[in-house]
């Protein structure tokens, strides 16, 4: 805080280069940059009781009672300042999902909610209360637009609405005061200043993303049907994998749970691809590595890098796993910098604001499916008293030709993965689904092929 003759003013808080890339993503298409959770409530949890809960808690949140707001001319990126009309309670509702409410039921509802625009007009955030599902329990789904934070912020909101979270941070003499331009201005100067004598690494650190993220010129995905035109709607499928088993196999194989989960992915894929009569190998799987293992509900944004790495796809599971472990390792140590999207934001951001950023994305040929991957609680949690069985993630935004990409959070040791799918593109997601769950069950059993001995 700055004291000043008007008395206190709070510091300037600045969107970030990534934070802007992600609001221009989604600027003039039929979907925005969001992501959120779903949240299965057990038996004993009461509608009234979570929304009061969830709106107590988000409402609390700093970040979550402010609008991000255009600044004059010359004073610099856009501020976010405290919403004086922030009323928590307008951003929760409820809905009722179809009978007879099983989990299916609930995908559906948190597709529908999570696939439609945040009101602009109040800040970026919702949660639905979702009823009518079987034995007594109830779902919540949150969501965030990206331009707030990345999955790891996510997951800190997300721990700060559970029971037993820690106090409210403290925030004075809300709403705070807009900052003056005069400050702004003298803030942008000494910004635009302190970039200039950091332009050579700058430069280093872009040219470093660039190569992480494949390259000027990478070699293009190889054709097929993953990559086709994608439209509004999606589709979403979870499946489950016991995470000691998985991270045991990983380990056997000098891997992570993380290049497991990309294997495990490409194999579904594999399947996918041949029950249509296609093959690819390897597979170009967009990953987004956080540069931060945690984050507080103060002080959220987005800090992620974009890695494009080549999976396998030929061979039993165990074998591509040996062979791909320490990729993603390698790729993210060359990457000490902010993502290219920073690094060139402002250019990034005038493309998309044309709309050259969705052109590229409808006939990209850089990738062929995303794949990210958060740590959850280890432990089970509760909200409002009743125990929080399960946690599904989910993200969505301008896909362009990628038809499916995966979310992955782990939760009180149970890994799981949502597919998200176009709902046109994608009619055969149970073959994907059950390719996904024998893969996991290949990699847990460590499963070899015939005639040999693991």
């Amino acid at each position: 805080m700055t004291e000043d003759r008007g008395g206190v003013l709070p510091r300037i808080e600045r969107a970030g280069p990534t934070d802007l890339a992600f609001r221009a993503m989604g600027s003039g298409g039929a979907l925005q940059e969001q992501l959120g959770a779903v949240l299965l409530l057990g038996p004993g949890a009461e509608p009234p009781a979570v929304e009061r809960a969830v709106a107590e808690r988000m409402g609390a949140v700093p970040r979550l009672r402010q609008r991000l707001e255009r600044v004059p001319p010359g004073a610099g990126r856009p501020v976010w300042v405290d919403d004086p009309s922030a009323d928590a309670r307008r951003h929760v509702r409820r809905a009722e999902c179809s009978p007879p409410g099983g989990q299916q039921a609930l995908l559906d509802v948190a597709a529908a909610v999570v696939t439609q625009p945040l009101p602009q007009d109040r800040p970026l955030w919702s949660a639905v209360v979702v009823t009518g599902l079987a034995d007594g329990r109830i779902g919540l789904v949150v969501v965030l637009h990206h331009l707030l934070t990345d999955g790891v912020g996510g997951l800190a909101v997300l721990g700060y609405i559970v029971d037993g979270a820690a106090p409210s941070p403290t925030v004075d003499g809300f709403p705070r005061p807009r900052p003056p331009w005069r400050r702004l201005a003298v803030d942008a100067a000494r910004s635009r200043a302190a970039a200039l004598t950091r332009w050579r690494a700058t430069a280093r650190q872009a040219r470093a993303a660039l190569t992480a993220a494949g390259g000027m010129l990478p070699p293009p995905a190889a054709a097929c049907s993953l990559l086709a035109r994608t439209g509004p709607h999606r589709r979403l499928a979870v499946v489950r994998a016991d995470l000691a088993a998985l991270r045991a196999a990983a380990h056997d194989c000098g891997a992570t749970v993380n290049d497991a989960l990309l294997v495990a992915v490409a194999g579904a894929l594999a399947t996918l691809l041949a029950d249509r009569r296609e093959s690819v190998d390897p597979l170009a799987v967009a990953v987004p590595v956080a540069a931060r293992h945690s984050a507080e509900v103060a002080d959220l944004g987005n800090a992620v890098t974009p890695l494009v790495v080549a999976v396998p796809t030929s061979g039993p599971p165990v074998d591509r796993l040996r062979r791909f472990a320490g990729t993603v390792r390698a790729a993210q140590a060359t990457v000490s910098g902010p993502p290219l999207i920073a690094a060139a934001g402002w250019l990034f951001r005038l493309l998309a604001t044309v709309g050259l950023y969705r052109a590229y994305l409808r006939h990209q040929r850089r990738f062929h499916t995303l794949v990210s991957n958060v740590h959850g609680p280890d432990r089970p949690v509760t909200l409002a008293g009743a125990p929080v069985e399960a946690v599904v993630p989910v993200a969505v935004g301008d896909a362009g030709n990628m038809t499916v990409s995966f979310e992955a959070l782990s939760y009180a040791g149970t890994l799981a993965v949502t597919v998200i799918a176009d709902a046109d593109a994608v009619p055969d997601l149970p073959v994907l689904v059950a390719a996904l769950e024998d893969q996991f069950t290949q990699l847990a059993t460590r499963s070899a092929p015939p005639g040999r001995q693991e």
